[in-house]
């Protein structure tokens, strides 16, 4: 079977389109990546065939400060875009990312079956719970319910006007303005980071995080054998500014170590008990008793896959509702604002209470309970044939 999957450069999106091109490719199957050129050296070594991405750029009629028209009439384009590279390979099928919803409607122009690829929970409304973003549990009672309806009200006009965007943006295209969906939706997260709900779709599936290590060098560790702290600030243009510098003041005389993850330039002058640069993330979770990154999905659930406890300091999109979803897990501490003092105390606490660990190792076990997203792929495929 040959796939094309279709994702943004954002490392939260793009490195899980990654990993399912090479869980396609392990199964047999033709997978053909279009992403960024960022990516492609990365891609290309990995043995994965590589296609630009087209439509990306912002236009001069875009409003990129409105998050509906940037999603779907930016989706409209890049499909336009990259309509004659899709359709001259000749894809069974199309995986496009949920952000990248340029690839689903390509597919559907080509009379194509595809699935959508969320690399976090399911972000779908529910009407059980509260508003995907805020942070809160469910409410609980008649007060928590009636709360969480209110909520939901308040968010309604914001959710229809989206769904007008999209329907136009269909329209533009020559697509029925009702969106049919994807044949299916792949959940990649831990069953243990998303929150039951009595209206889970039918289509949608829980196929475990897709992850993927971006190089095969080992970062070098600082010596010592306090404990190490991993530290892996945002990759998202949301996250925290300036976390690398407030975690060190807060750490320093604290009895750890640091190891400090990024993927762009490490920062220098840092005091001998802390080491930085790009490396393996799965090679330190092996040495690390606690992570301190933003919330971001990629990192929150390579953590807690390594039964590695994470402290949080989320910043904007998704991050809030992830770091208060670990928080609730028993996994995590959050701490916002960010201070030198409030990471200390985090590190502290997670490091002389065991049960952080436990429930990071227990949210691990949970992910042997998920689906085969490769199978769910072909048995789309066959169905449409």
């Amino acid at each position: 079977m040959r796939v094309a999957v279709v994702a943004g450069p954002d490392p939260g999106h793009a490195f899980p389109a990654i990993a399912m091109c090479l869980r396609l490719q392990a199964a047999g199957d033709d997978a053909v990546l279009f992403t960024s050129p960022r990516w492609f050296d990365a891609a290309r070594k990995a043995g994965i065939g590589v296609r630009r991405l087209k439509g990306l750029a912002p236009r001069a009629e875009d409003d990129d400060m409105d998050a509906g028209a940037r999603i779907h009439q930016r989706a409209a384009h890049i499909s336009t875009e990259i309509l004659p590279e899709l359709s001259a390979m000749l894809p069974d099928m199309v995986v496009s990312d949920v952000l990248t919803a340029g690839g689903g409607m390509a597919a559907e122009r080509l009379g194509l079956p595809w699935v959508e690829l969320s690399p976090h929970p399911l972000y779908l409304p529910s009407k059980a719970l509260p508003p995907i973003g805020s942070g809160l549990a469910p409410g609980e009672g008649v007060r928590g319910r009636v709360r969480d309806s209110v909520l939901r009200t308040m968010t309604a006009r914001d959710i229809r006007r989206g769904g007008v965007q999209r329907e136009q943006a269909r329209a533009s295209i020559g697509l029925p303005a009702e969106d049919p969906g994807p044949a299916a939706r792949l959940i990649a997260t831990l069953p243990a980071l998303e929150v039951p709900r009595p209206d889970w779709p039918e289509d949608a599936h829980l196929v475990g995080p897709l992850l993927w290590e971006p190089t095969d060098k080992i970062l070098d560790l600082p010596p010592g054998d306090e404990p190490l702290v991993m530290v892996a600030p945002s990759t998202a243009h949301t996250g925290i500014a300036d976390m690398v510098a407030t975690v060190l003041a807060g750490l320093e005389g604290a009895g750890v170590r640091v190891a400090v993850s990024t993927l762009d330039t490490p920062p220098v002058g840092l005091p001998p008990w802390a080491t930085a640069g790009l490396g393996r993330q799965d090679e330190l979770l092996r040495h690390a008793s606690v992570v301190i990154g933003g919330g971001g999905h990629g990192l929150l659930a390579k953590s807690l896959l390594a039964g590695v406890p994470i402290v949080t300091i989320p910043g904007g999109g998704d991050q809030w509702e992830l770091a208060n979803r670990a928080v609730r897990q028993g996994s995590s501490i959050l701490v916002r604002p960010l201070t030198p003092e409030a990471v200390r105390d985090a590190i502290k606490q997670i490091l002389d209470d065991p049960a952080y660990t436990t429930a990071a190792k227990s949210a691990a076990a949970g992910a042997a309970v998920v689906s085969d997203p490769v199978q769910i792929c072909h048995d789309i495929a066959e169905a449409a044939r």
